[in-house]
């Protein structure tokens, strides 16, 4: 080359430059390009070898070692929803009943495409904007929606990791700060919190000590201090987890991913020595047949599937776009799927134990109130002592014996049987008691614990674990954020993660408010879940039928070593995309049933009721749910109509470190890489594979229909939302 050639000037140099091609064409005098040391590619049995070559020297961070990989994917898929929720959708939906449609979606819709998630970004090792760029430019706009879903996720998922803390820290005196009702002083005279003795002392410190909540969404009631001290440091602990990328969050995976393993066979083994786990365990186990019937039960289990694996969220895409090419991500999808069920399962074991206990306790507290209220008629002749069982006695009075007399007192006193206000006392009933989300871990387990000896230990151990099931998952939240906007627009890694949390900190002030827990109920049970439908299904498509799933898996083959089974072929081409469209209307038609509300607690009342959303919140909601799905038409129509560059025809040659690499990207049959590289593109090697000739909406016949198909399909969404509203 001559000697002002750029190349030649900055060959050896350790700086990093990137020419384009118009400035190499300009400024080089013609040369032997087969001669040249930019032919790295000499002959067709190292060109793969080349591009494998640049793949894995390429300066990206990579995981210590495949422990900690399955470490990360486990912390982000295993959550707070496999403590709280999915044993609440059990106990809702059937006990044993609700695990035959979960594990039916999980096995042809989860784990082929958890598989599918891990196979893209161990291919293409980008985040989820440069994955969908890639597989197809017009749909580039599904790795910024998730990017969007992922930050709405964010910013309240760490509000509960705030609370946990705040029960953590509480939860270092004995008693219990929630095991009694607070005294309060009315003059001379001492007595219990009128909301506390209405209720309970565990919900009572919950709704007024904890989030001292307001009446409704509309009444803001000004910033919680305690809870907004807590954000600050759930913040600081994320920011400080991740500001390395995986270089300080895969060393704090050992932690977090493990301890809650610990903390759960614990509470396992603890459970089961308890009197009433038994009882349970056994009420979870028996399945109500009818409930598997139930399309709500069938959607309600694809949405968990969905936030169990985390999937469309891009912290999947993330963490295995870190990986070597040869890892073997088909064996690692069915590992973490079955991790997590496996977890699931367990916590949903130590739940019901715990809550079987409890129910016990409340079953006999409901035996000895209303014994006492027999005897007070006994005593005022208002009951005949002929009513009495002999056998029975009120000192130690046993359930049976009880529910005996009450059959008994029942049958004589039909006509006046209300007015004497006796509980049957049914053990079912305590067991059928529903506890969603939140108040299944911070009100009805928090109960239970106060009966346990040494309670403040078990309490202390039950909150850790929730904290480092809550930091694994915002790690791979944050990861689905900050992997695919380092790597698209190449910003300093610290500086743009530390924004990132104070952004998300400020914006989470608006959750710690004193209405702010019917905000996290907004997002947590309606901003997410529609868009991240559409964006695995339009996941789901653009690799299946615009990229092909026969070239995919014919990709996945060469990277792996082996054929992945047929199995996956069938489930990402017709199963999963068809039984997500239905999910999807039966979610759309669910929301135009029941309309979208909130539990709200009323303070006079003490107790719970369930309020819609006002119009100015259901107009955020639908802000919300817009806003997420919006980049996804907008960059279709853009690079549709060629008002947004795709990267098509563009050629760029990178130096570093005293050697020469190329990057290309985009090209098509009539571009210069034939005069730089003497080859035609196709032969070219490449470190990234080129969108151009993998998004083959121009290549493959049919593009455009499918292109067309998508449109509506969105268009279907809108007018469906529309509907809804």
């Amino acid at each position: 080359m001559p000697k002002n050639s750029k190349v030649t000037q900055r060959e050896h140099s350790s700086e990093h430059v990137t020419e384009s091609v118009a400035d190499l064409l300009a400024l080089e005098e013609p040369v032997d390009y087969k001669q040249s040391v930019l032919n790295v590619a000499g002959g067709p049995g190292g060109k793969q070898a080349a591009a494998e070559e640049e793949l894995d020297t390429e300066d990206r961070p990579a995981w210590n070692s495949k422990l900690q990989y399955i470490l990360a994917q486990i912390g982000f898929s295993v959550g707070l929803g496999n403590i709280w929720r999915f044993p609440y959708l059990c106990q809702k939906n059937g006990g044993g009943a609700y695990l035959v449609p979960y594990l039916v979606l999980l096995i042809i819709i989860g784990i082929p495409l958890f598989f599918l998630e891990l196979a893209v970004g161990q291919r293409i090792r980008r985040g989820s904007i440069g994955v969908w760029h890639y597989v197809c430019p017009r749909l580039g706009g599904i790795g910024f929606s998730s990017c969007i879903v992922c930050l709405f996720v964010g910013l309240y998922y760490n509000v509960i990791i705030g609370w946990s803390i705040f029960y953590f820290f509480k939860s270092f005196q004995y008693p219990l700060p929630w095991s009694e009702c607070p005294v309060v002083r009315n003059g001379t005279a001492a007595v219990v919190e009128a909301e506390c003795e209405k209720s309970s002392a565990t919900t009572y410190f919950w709704y007024r000590e904890a989030l001292d909540i307001s009446n409704s969404i509309s009444e803001s009631g000004g910033l919680n201090w305690k809870m907004t001290l807590c954000l600050l440091v759930a913040w600081t602990i994320v920011g400080m987890a991740v500001i390395k990328g995986i270089q300080s969050s895969g060393k704090v995976m050992y932690f977090s991913s493990l301890f809650p393993y610990v903390v759960l066979a614990c509470f396992l083994v603890r459970g089961l020595l308890l009197r009433g786990a038994v009882d349970g365990i056994l009420h979870m186990f028996t399945p109500k047949l009818d409930k598997m019937l139930d399309p709500q039960v069938w959607r309600e289990a694809a949405t968990q599937v969905f936030f169990a694996l985390g999937l469309g969220f891009g912290g999947v895409i993330a963490f295995s776009s870190y990986n070597k090419q040869d890892n073997n991500c088909h064996f690692d999808a069915a590992l973490v799927a079955l991790i997590n069920f496996f977890t699931s399962v367990l916590a949903t074991l130590v739940v019901f134990a715990v809550l079987g206990f409890k129910a016990n306790i409340m079953n006999e507290k409901c035996v000895v109130e209303n014994a006492e209220k027999i005897l007070g008629y006994l005593h005022t002749n208002v009951l005949s002592q002929d009513l009495i069982p002999p056998h029975v006695n009120f000192s130690h009075l046993t359930t049976k014996d009880y529910s005996e007399m009450y059959k008994v007192i029942m049958t004589v006193k039909e006509d006046h049987f209300s007015a004497l206000g006796l509980d049957p006392c049914v053990l079912e009933d305590e067991l059928d008691k529903s506890v969603q989300g939140t108040g299944l871990a911070f009100i009805a387990f928090t109960e239970a614990m106060t009966h346990f000896p040494a309670s403040p230990f078990w309490s202390v151990m039950f909150f850790l674990m929730l904290i480092n099931l809550g930091l694994g998952s915002m790690i791979g939240t944050m990861a689905g954020i900050t992997t695919p906007i380092i790597d698209t627009f190449k910003v300093p890694k610290e500086m743009f993660t530390v924004g990132c949390c104070v952004f998300a900190f400020f914006v989470g002030l608006l959750f710690v408010q004193r209405s702010g827990n019917y905000f996290v109920t907004m997002f947590d049970d309606y901003s997410a879940t529609l868009p991240l439908t559409v964006i695995v299904i339009l996941e789901n498509i653009a690799v299946a039928w615009i990229y092909g799933t026969k070239k995919f898996m014919q990709e996945l083959t060469e990277m792996l070593g082996f054929r992945p089974y047929r199995f996956y072929f069938y489930m990402w081409k017709f199963v999963s995309p068809l039984c997500m469209a239905v999910l999807t209307t039966a979610s759309i038609i669910q929301l135009g049933v029941t309309p979208p509300g909130y539990s709200a607690w009323i303070k006079e009342e003490a107790a719970e009721r369930y309020l819609y959303f006002p119009d100015w919140a259901m107009a955020l909601l639908i802000i919300l749910i817009v806003v997420a799905t919006l980049p996804i038409p907008v960059v279709f129509v853009l690079r549709h109509f060629h008002l947004l560059s795709d990267g098509s025809n563009t050629l760029s040659v990178s130096y570093k470190k005293g050697r020469m690499m190329k990057d290309i990207s985009n090209l098509e049959e009539n571009d210069e890489t034939r005069f730089i590289l003497s080859k035609v593109p196709s032969e070219a090697p490449s470190p990234m594979p080129s969108p151009t000739s993998s998004a083959a909406g121009r290549a493959r016949p049919g593009g455009d229909m499918l292109y067309i198909l998508l449109c509506v399909f969105y268009f279907y969404c809108i007018c469906n939302l529309y509907m809804w509203v």
